[in-house]
């Protein structure tokens, strides 16, 4: 059967002829649109399977879509029929807020990359809700993750405070809830991947969300999203705070501050964090790590990098159980789903 999936290279002419956040912006209005139209939905319609149990959850197979696409969960139904296992949206935050100035998303298309500083742009939480309630994806049995995080103006020591107002309100209306402590582009937010800031904050997560599972009688797993750009001994002790506070899951990784796979390129020296094929293999040894002192049996979410089926078999090989997209279907096109789901 004919999709428009199979048109992409046309399309990416188009798309970047435009800036990126535009074409960005432009790609999820077609997309919509496509969706809603009865007679043109079934073009990008895709239902590749390989059923996988995860954090306890059922998908129907393990390439998802990594949050940071659909920031406040507008076009959830129209991304969920392209064929992912499961789907990601936010990073909401719990007021609205502008992110960076613009321009603040960068191509590198010599290196199939992408630099961005948006900055959790967002309409806030209580706008992000009311469209994650209005979807069907979930009703029609889909997978859905929900991404927080703390607003630019909170200051870090508070840092806590705006994930328990996201975490209490996504709750109800999450299959898991991802605490992403690992964007670049908030300032001082990575300190919160510091062992002693990190305790602190899943002790507090792991209290409400006792609560919260006794409050609405179901238990929501939760991941937690980190950088690539860590050490060792700070490997350990993520890994160490995760067992400790009965974290659900790991994804691993965020976007990374180097930039030595693309020294000399155009916008390489554009702040922001860097997404892409020269992520997958930071990504890789971060995954690898993680499974070594996490044991065999914890989740673990391999993003970063992923543009063949052969990549997204890399993560698994390394240790990840299922896989995120986001960077790879900008550049190779939502066949890149079906393609991974094979390969793994």
């Amino acid at each position: 059967m004919f999709n428009l999936f199979s048109t992409y290279p046309l399309a990416r002419k188009a798309l970047f002829a435009m800036s990126a956040e535009a074409a960005h912006d432009a790609t999820l209005s077609m997309l919509q649109k496509t969706y809603d139209c009865t007679f043109t939905r079934g073009l990008i319609q895709d239902n590749p399977l390989k059923p996988i149990k995860l954090m306890g959850l059922s998908l129907k197979n393990p390439v998802g879509l990594a949050a940071g696409l659909d920031k406040n969960g507008a076009h959830i139904d129209a991304l969920g029929s392209m064929g992912f296992g499961f789907i990601e949206v936010g990073t909401v935050t719990p007021k609205p807020q502008p992110g960076n100035p613009k321009p603040r998303m960068f191509r590198l298309p010599e290196s199939d990359a992408l630099i961005n500083r948006l900055g959790f742009n967002n309409l806030g939480l209580d706008v992000f809700l009311a469209n994650v309630q209005r979807s069907r994806y979930r009703r029609q049995g889909g997978i859905l993750g929900l991404n927080i995080g703390k607003n630019a103006t909170t200051p870090i020591e508070q840092a806590t405070d705006d994930y328990l107002i996201g975490l209490s309100g996504v709750y109800p209306h999450a299959d898991y809830i991802t605490i992403n402590i690992s964007s670049p582009n908030t300032q001082n937010l990575r300190r919160l991947q510091d062992a002693a800031a990190l305790n602190e904050l899943l002790s507090a997560i792991k209290q409400r969300r006792e609560a919260l599972a006794n409050q609405h009688q179901r238990h929501v797993p939760i991941a937690l999203k980190i950088a690539p750009d860590l050490n060792d001994v700070q490997i350990i002790e993520i890994a160490e705070l995760l067992l400790k506070h009965q974290i659900d899951g790991v994804i691993a990784t965020n976007t990374t501050l180097s930039r030595e796979a693309v020294i000399g390129q155009p916008h390489a020296k554009e702040t922001g964090g860097l997404s892409g094929a020269p992520l997958h293999a930071q990504s890789l040894k971060v995954i690898a790590a993680l499974r070594q002192h996490l044991g065999a049996e914890f989740p673990i979410i391999g993003v970063g990098g992923v543009m063949s089926g052969q990549q997204a078999k890399e993560k698994i090989i390394a240790g990840a159980n299922a896989v995120q997209l986001y960077t790879g279907l900008i550049y190779k096109g939502p066949g890149l789903i079906r393609d991974c789901v094979k390969a793994m």
